[in-house]
Parts: C-alpha cells; sequence; structure tokens
C-alpha cells in the first residue's frame, strides 16, 4: 500500500513539472515555425500528452484486458471534456473567440464512430487501420490548414525561445508526462485493485484520471500563460487522439470488440459531452468560472455514481 502511495505521488509530481516545460517547448516551437497555438495544441501537445494513455491501453490490451483499455480511452475523453476544461476555466476562464470550431465536430464524429463500433460489436485488425488511417487524414488536413477558424491565433508578442532550447523543453516535459503518467497508473491501479474494483471501472475511472492529469497539467499551464488557443486545442486534440490514435492502436494490437457494459451510459455520456464541448467553442465567448464549476460536479457526479 505505501509502494502504491508514493508511485502516485512521484507521478503526481512528474506530470506537474512536465505540463509546465511541455508548454514552454510547444510554444516555442509555435513561434519558431510560425504554426498557430491552436494547432500546436492540436498536433503536438494533444499528441504528445495522449501518451500515457497510449502506454496504460496498448500494456492493458496485450495483458487481454479489453475493459481497461477501452475504459482508459472514454474515461480519458469523459475527463478531458469536464474534469479538464472545468479544472482550466476555475483557474483561468479560457476566452474562445471561434478556436477549434472544426476540431470540435471532428470529436464528436470520432466520437460518435466509436458509439457505433461498440454498438455494432465489431473488431478487428482492419478497423484498427481505419481509426490509424483517419488520424493520418487529420494530422495531415489540419497541418495543411491552420487557420481555418477564425480567432486562431493569440498573436502576443512575447521573448522567442531558441528552437533547440524549445525542442529540449519538450522533450524533458514529455518524458517526466509519461514517466509521472506511468508511475502514477501503477500506484492507483494497485490501490484499486487492492479495494476489489473491477477492471471497467478501474479503467473508466482511476486509470482515464491518472492518465488525464498531464492533459489537465498542460492545459492549466498554458491557461495562466495566456494562451486560451493551446490549452482549447490540447483537450480537443487529445480527445480525437485518443479515439482515432489510440483506439486504433488498440484495435490492432487487440482486435476485440469494444465491451458493451460501456455502451447504456458511459458512451451517452461521452457523445453528450462531445457536443456541450462543441456547443460551448460555436455559441459562447469563454468557458467561464461558472461553466467551469458546473462541468467539474457533473464529472464528480459520473465518478462518484461508477463507485456506487
Amino acid at each position: 500500500m505505501i509502494e502504491a502511495i508514493l508511485y502516485s505521488l512521484a507521478g503526481l509530481a512528474g506530470l506537474a513539472i512536465g505540463g509546465e516545460l511541455l508548454v514552454r517547448g510547444a510554444v516555442g516551437i509555435a513561434q519558431r515555425l510560425g504554426v498557430s497555438n491552436l494547432v500546436t495544441g492540436l498536433v503536438i501537445v494533444g499528441a504528445a500528452t495522449s501518451m500515457p494513455e497510449m502506454v496504460a491501453s496498448v500494456e492493458a490490451a496485450m495483458a487481454g484486458s479489453p475493459g481497461i483499455a477501452w475504459g482508459n480511452i472514454v474515461g480519458s475523453n469523459i475527463a478531458n471534456t469536464l474534469l479538464i476544461l472545468g479544472a482550466t476555466a476555475l483557474v483561468m476562464p479560457i476566452a474562445l473567440s471561434g478556436s477549434g470550431r472544426r476540431d470540435a465536430v471532428v470529436a464528436l464524429a470520432a466520437t460518435l464512430l466509436l458509439w457505433g463500433i461498440t454498438a455494432m460489436q465489431i473488431g478487428s485488425v482492419w478497423l484498427g487501420a481505419a481509426l490509424l488511417a483517419g488520424i493520418v487524414a487529420y494530422v495531415y488536413w489540419r497541418y495543411n490548414h491552420p487557420h481555418s477558424d477564425a480567432g486562431d491565433e493569440e498573436d502576443e508578442p512575447e521573448a522567442q525561445v531558441r528552437l533547440p532550447a524549445a525542442l529540449l523543453l519538450f522533450a524533458i516535459g514529455l518524458g517526466l508526462l509519461v514517466a509521472g503518467g506511468q508511475a502514477l497508473v501503477t500506484g492507483a491501479i494497485d490501490l484499486a485493485r487492492l479495494s476489489g474494483i473491477s477492471e471497467t471501472v478501474i479503467g473508466l475511472t482511476v486509470v482515464a484520471i491518472g492518465t488525464s492529469l498531464p492533459e489537465l497539467a498542460a492545459s492549466v499551464a498554458a491557461a495562466i500563460r495566456g494562451k486560451p488557443g493551446l490549452a482549447i486545442g490540447n483537450v480537443v486534440g487529445s480527445n480525437i487522439y485518443n479515439i482515432l490514435l489510440i483506439g486504433g492502436v488498440t484495435m490492432t494490437i487487440a482486435p476485440f470488440a469494444v465491451p458493451v457494459e460501456m455502451l447504456a451510459y458511459e458512451m451517452v455520456l461521452l457523445a453528450l459531452s462531445a457536443v456541450a464541448f462543441l456547443l460551448l467553442v460555436w455559441r459562447a465567448r469563454e468557458i467561464s468560472r461558472m461553466i467551469g464549476a458546473l462541468l467539474l460536479v457533473a464529472f464528480a457526479a459520473n465518478t462518484a455514481m461508477m463507485f456506487a
């Protein structure tokens, strides 16, 4: 028990420090390459902070635990929208200005695709390959259309970091995030299993929350640094990567159907959270502290129901 607690605490420290370094490096890379903060969040930070989910889901798939693997993906996306956006907005209201509108549409489409795959109870290597092709197409489209959203840029003059230094910060931050995520998940799973919790619940809650902490650290750091596009891009980008990239790799390695028990409730909540995010970025001027608090309450209620 003590070892599990120490793993969890070490993981939290790694995530906190790594999140700040990752954002600093990503902003520096964006400045030097002339890429918008939103696209940096979508393509660079979104992918990087999804690595703990990748590690956890792939390890679970290879170990023959699809409940943990897919529960982690679904639970992480719910945590991204409700926990991370909520906590980030509570720390610092997130100005939207049209950022991420089309990406939110892609995220909703990916969510509905996952719902359909779950409902049809299909699983195959070819389906995994199709999901991977989807993420390749998305990254290609987003990189070649970096200014497709109004308000995509938050171009405030600031001291630029040299590209080698930015890359080093990004690499160190990513390493700390992955190591911290692994340590936290290891400790959290040990603690949960000592309590006799099922693998699906572990995947949807403990593992999902643990592997989502890099996104939380990165988004909060970005919001505090006055980079709302980076914070939004990180969340929506991670949601897309979780389904298409991590889901694709998981399905390719272990071509089993997504656990059907998630269809009745968690898939519904996942779709509703994706719709809510879409409405926010299309209609709201900012994600205020009040909205952030409501998102956190919804997340807390869902987590409590899982353990009820």
